[in-house]
């Protein structure tokens, strides 16, 4: 069976790992508290462009390079993500279950790959469609289909994210049924569309899916 999982803010806490890297690089800049909460709303939970948040970030500590600073703003984000081992758990069960666990996400192929190394998922997934890698991004239906070629799998199964358009709204307009992760959020009003299930995290997800 296919079971697709969005990674930032799904399979890690990506908002978690940025509050570690914001909380200890603006002390070493000569920031306070209003700059560590500063990076943090700029952030975007991620979806600021990096490299204008580099730039933004550059202006705002008066550093002489952004390049520098887009190097260090990703590797801090990798050096600090963790693997929630109930997620771990969650998906050696599931493969053992016979699912297949593809990783669909949006981002640069390094970035992304560099997050799935780091936290040791590149171990426990049966593969992965980075967007700039295959020239789509989600919620375009292409990028749900290479995934499913990546598992050699009909496009037919789970797709498992936090994103109400790009994970939800996008699987849904492809057929596949959806867990939303609300991340103590309401769904958005307004879309024609609703996930198939909800659930508190990814580990809760995957396993109530395979205890189905």
């Amino acid at each position: 069976m296919l079971l697709l999982i969005d990674l930032d803010n799904t399979l890690v806490d990506r908002t978690a790992a940025f509050r570690r890297w914001a909380t200890g690089w603006a002390p070493a800049h000569g920031g306070g508290p209003a700059d560590v909460d500063w990076l943090i709303s700029t952030d975007n939970d991620g979806y600021e462009p990096r490299e204008r948040f580099a730039r933004s970030i550059a202006a705002r500590f008066d550093l002489p390079d952004p390049e520098s600073v887009l190097a260090e703003l990703r590797e801090g984000m990798v050096q600090e993500l963790e693997l929630d081992p109930r997620v771990g758990q969650a998906l050696v069960e599931a493969t053992a279950a016979g699912w297949s666990p593809v990783v669909v996400t949006n981002g640069t192929v390094r970035q992304q790959e560099s997050k799935l190394r780091r936290t040791g998922l590149d171990r426990l997934v049966s593969g992965w469609v980075i967007s700039e890698g295959v020239g789509v991004r989600k919620p375009d239906a292409r990028v749900f289909a290479l995934a499913a070629a990546e598992a050699g799998l009909p496009l037919r199964g789970w797709m498992i994210g936090d994103h109400a358009e790009y994970d939800v709204g996008g699987a849904a307009a492809v057929g596949l049924d959806t867990v939303w992760l609300p991340r103590g959020r309401s769904w958005p009003d307004g879309l024609p569309y609703r996930p198939t299930r909800t659930a508190a995290d990814c580990a809760a997800a995957i396993t109530a899916l395979v205890g189905a």
